[in-house]
């Protein structure tokens, strides 16, 4: 059996593909390919599937990392090197499994009708080339496609900004149907919060953030000029 396919003991999680493929194979009508969504429960931790969850419900997406790209921006091979630094390091399953689960996440560009999505990306942040070279070109042209979508905005903000009001770290804000909201930060709401008073402070600082970041337009102008630099 190829790498990647789960063995007969079970001790293996299974892809998708794979599923899939078994599902045609012993013609199934569909019932094997259909476990995928019981597998997702044991295959992404409880974290990112309740952050995930939240994500697919959204209306809105607010998004400002003060040291990374976020992760439902990041490439496969973006986020295996990010994971994949981390201090002490993961097993290279659980790096797989940590990668496949971001990944995931990433369908929220699927949905229709379609969220509306806004992030701001640090210009420190794209000009390191986590991963190499190769790795850092695909992150900025995968960057530019999802900046070019209609539902999406995406800001840099730059190094030389005087005024900053984002230097403490990340603000995430989702926003449903129904008119309720969610936000966390790094610091004081590090855990999700739907306290009005809450929120209101993480929509002033993140509309602030944003004022202070170059403009779309701007934005997708340095990120080319960031790739004809390379």
């Amino acid at each position: 059996m190829g790498p990647g396919y789960p063995t007969e003991s079970g001790k293996r999680i299974p892809r998708q593909d794979y599923l899939v493929m078994a599902d045609e194979i012993l013609d199934a009508g569909g019932l094997i390919a259909a476990a995928w969504a019981d597998v997702k429960k044991v295959r992404y931790p409880k974290k990112v599937r309740d952050l995930a969850r939240l994500e697919a419900q959204a209306v809105e997406v607010g998004v400002y990392v003060c040291n990374s790209i976020s992760g439902l921006l990041q490439t496969p091979d973006h986020a295996r090197a990010v994971i994949g630094a981390a201090q002490p390091p993961y097993a290279p399953d659980d790096v797989e499994r940590m990668v496949a689960a971001r990944m995931a996440r990433q369908s929220i560009f699927e949905r229709s009708p379609a969220p509306a999505l806004s992030f701001v990306l640090e210009e420190g942040v794209l000009r390191r080339p986590i991963g190499g070279t190769m790795v850092w070109r695909r992150q900025l042209e995968r960057l530019l496609e999802v900046g070019k979508l209609h539902n999406v905005v995406l800001q840099v903000m730059p190094m030389d900004c005087e005024t900053h009001s984002g230097l403490d770290g990340r603000i995430e804000l989702l926003k449903f149907p129904d008119g309720t909201a969610v936000g966390r930060a790094d610091g004081a709401f590090s855990r999700p919060t739907a306290e009005p008073k809450h929120l209101r402070v993480l929509e002033l600082k993140y509309g602030t953030i944003r004022a202070q970041a170059l403009s779309p337009r701007e934005s997708l102008s340095f990120i080319k000029k960031l790739l004809g630099e390379t």
